[in-house]
């Protein structure tokens, strides 16, 4: 999913807020029948139904009022307990009306308060988005703004130049602006800490690592520049123009951007728990506010579905005209035309057969969807109140089963592949994702993020991201030529060459790509080099003092010179901060999960100490080099002595590499 935070097959908290998205794979959906709206000269100029998108048509149940509710209240009551979730809100539009909204479980587990869809606060996160890039095309409409155009233009700082080719708003609202990830301060911990937009845009400026327009990777700091461009030629500030252009004309009166809260909407607010049994989580505070400040009802989320299925209008008023609506549906970016695609703002999960635009949303404790079936009319949103275990894709199920139940599809059994053996072997490897930090420290997450390629004896191939509600990776079978589909299934994937000719892997969540790894970057290669080192230096720590212990119990003291006992004295010092730093590097961030103002600035000295402590064993590399050098100069010196040295000396090489090629002593700590 694409979110303010994202999920990592670690579930880290801290690598769904970054990394890799760091990251479940959310691949959502079977092929795109494209819209094509009369008046968008941006729709696609054929309609084709991609490959695997062949189905069997099958009796669905009809989509009342009463049997969704009981649907659902056969559904979430379970789920909620074992997902140990405090509560949710599910609320549905249909036909241009309110068609279902309710609460479940408590926005307060200690008070026993139940959630009312109409009556509790969520935060929605990077549904948030959805408002600012509907605003955004208000002011397209409006002529103010062109999507087209250098940003630069409507900025008062600059986007250094890079790749000889400008950032445009259709590049960041199609997530293709070409920033790497940067985190730091996306949350902070106190209102106090919140700054300005202009001020966080200022001190946050990520490099750009793509050209524009070509690789998508979603970027939260792009969609706050697109706020404050917004800010900039409306006049109003950004809180402001959200409530006088989206809330008030939509009568989502119980929903805001503001933080802290509105005094007359905190009794309202959830509270957020990582899970249910454990106690609530204090308000999050997102510095990142265009990316994902709101809270709203499930109630008010209704009227903002009904006026994009509307094509901009509800009950009578009319944010966004017929055709602005319409090219803000359409795609407007693709990696392959047989996966799902970025529309503006919106992007394409369709599924069972019908074209579905959407937006996910996560902060820490609170977790969301939003879905538009658009040639149905039918809206879904749905949030949840706390993280919960992580053990099922909690939010997925029920809109996936809300689908099977009243859109029910069966796609056709895939024919043979001639090619499917062979293409399982070429595309097995590892891959990085394109949502990554590439000069910051935050590289290193990198690596505990890189996603695998198996190919199965039955030519099929697995990615171990993308898991059954088992627990266990799915199988895909080749249906076509490189493109992948679950057997059984709907979730697709394909693979291309980008522009340096190296694989990549496309899935059907269009926000971000994964392109192969290098050998040098490759994690099967790095992971096993820097245990294996630790290894050897954690060995050589705990041996010092054990055979100090051995020697004085035989009366066998070592005999060595001052000098060689000063050069093994600062080998094992090396070794002991290889390992503080490692530690130290691995605490800090783990420290986050538990509390994510912690990637704030002014926790850079601690960080800096970190760093001291690794160059100070990057130079003590430099001795156990010469100390294996010398060791085997020594005629009499035992051969096993003389290969411990060696290994010592390989293990502080093999954390030198490690670290720099990860950026781990990147002397910048903005990230």
């Amino acid at each position: 999913m694409s979110s303010l935070l994202m999920r990592s097959k670690l579930n880290s908290r801290l690598l769904r807020c970054c990394v890799v998205g760091s990251i479940v794979l959310i691949l959502l959906g079977t092929g795109l029948f494209a819209q094509k709206p009369k008046t968008n000269p941006l729709a696609p100029k054929a309609e084709r139904a991609p490959q695997g998108t062949e189905h069997i048509s099958l009796a669905a149940h009809e989509l009342t009022q009463s049997d969704l509710e009981a649907f659902l209240d056969g559904m979430i009551p379970l789920q909620l307990p074992r997902e140990d979730v405090s509560g949710a809100v599910i609320s549905v539009v249909k036909d241009g009306k309110p068609f279902f909204a309710k609460g479940y479980g408590f926005s307060n587990v200690e008070k026993r308060i139940p959630v009312s869809p109409d009556g509790t606060l969520f935060r929605p996160g990077s549904i948030s988005k959805l408002f600012n890039w509907t605003s955004i095309m208000q002011q397209v409409e409006q002529g103010k703004l062109d999507l087209d155009r250098d940003v630069n233009d409507y900025l008062d700082f600059k986007i250094p130049p890079a790749y000889s080719k400008p950032i445009t708003l259709r590049n960041i609202m199609t997530h293709t602006p070409g920033f790497e990830e940067t985190i730091q301060e996306l949350f902070v911990a106190n209102a106090s800490d919140l700054k300005p937009l202009d001020e966080y845009l200022r001190e946050h400026l990520p490099a750009r690592i793509f050209p524009p327009g070509t690789t998508p990777a979603y970027s939260n700091y792009a969609t706050v520049l697109a706020g404050y461009i917004l800010q900039r030629v409306s006049g109003e500030p950004f809180d402001s123009y959200i409530e006088h252009h989206i809330f008030q004309p939509l009568q989502m009166s119980h929903s805001t951007t503001r933080q802290p809260l509105p005094d007359n909407l905190k009794p309202l607010m959830s509270n957020g728990y990582d899970v249910a049994s454990e106690p609530a989580k204090p308000f999050e505070f997102v510095e990142a506010v265009p990316a994902g400040s709101s809270s709203v009802t499930g109630a008010d989320m209704q009227h903002f579905m009904i006026a994009h299925l509307q094509n901009g209008q509800y009950e009578g008023t009319q944010i966004l005209r017929r055709e602005t609506a319409q090219m803000m549906h359409s795609r407007q970016f693709s990696n392959l035309p047989d996966l799902n695609g970025m529309c503006l703002g919106f992007y394409e999960e369709t599924r069972n057969g019908h074209r579905i635009i959407g937006h996910a949303g996560d902060t820490q404790y609170f977790h969301s969807d939003l879905h538009l079936i658009l040639d149905s009319g039918v809206g879904f949103f749905i949030s949840y109140n706390s993280a919960g275990k992580g053990e099922t894709r909690a939010r997925e199920a029920v809109w996936h089963a809300f689908l099977d139940r009243y859109f029910t599809y069966e796609p056709l059994q895939a024919p043979v592949q001639t090619t499917a053996a062979a293409d399982a072997g070429l595309v097995s490897g590892r891959y990085i994702i394109s949502r990554r930090s590439q000069t910051t420290i935050l590289k290193a997450l990198t690596v505990l993020g890189e996603s695998k390629v198996s190919s199965n004896p039955d030519s099929t191939i697995s990615l171990e991201d993308l898991k059954d509600l088992n627990g266990q990776p799915k199988k895909l079978e080749e249906i076509g030529p490189l493109m992948f589909r679950a057997v059984h299934d709907q979730d697709r994937l394909g693979f291309k060459r980008d522009e340096s000719g190296r694989l990549a892997l496309v899935t059907d969540f269009p926000v971000f790509v994964f392109q192969r790894s290098p050998w040098n970057e490759n994690s099967s290669f790095n992971l096993p080099l820097i245990v294996s080192a630790m290894v050897v230096l954690l060995l050589t720590l705990l041996f010092w003092p054990v055979a100090a212990l051995i020697r004085r119990h035989y009366r066998q003291p070592l005999n060595l010179t001052p000098q060689q006992r000063r050069l093994r004295l600062m080998v094992r010092l090396a070794c002991l901060f290889d390992l503080l730093f490692v530690c130290g590097f691995a605490v800090f961030f783990t420290m986050s999960e538990k509390d994510i103002g912690i990637l704030s600035p002014r926790f850079n000295p601690l960080l800096r100490m970190i760093q001291l402590v690794g160059w100070v064993g990057v130079l003590g590399t430099l001795a156990a080099l010469y100390n294996a050098f010398r060791s085997w100069q020594e005629q009499g010196r035992w051969f096993w002595s003389k290969v411990g040295d060696s290994l010592v000396a390989l293990a502080c090489v093999a954390f030198v590499w490690f670290v720099f090629t990860w950026n781990m002593l990147h002397w910048s700590l903005r990230y």
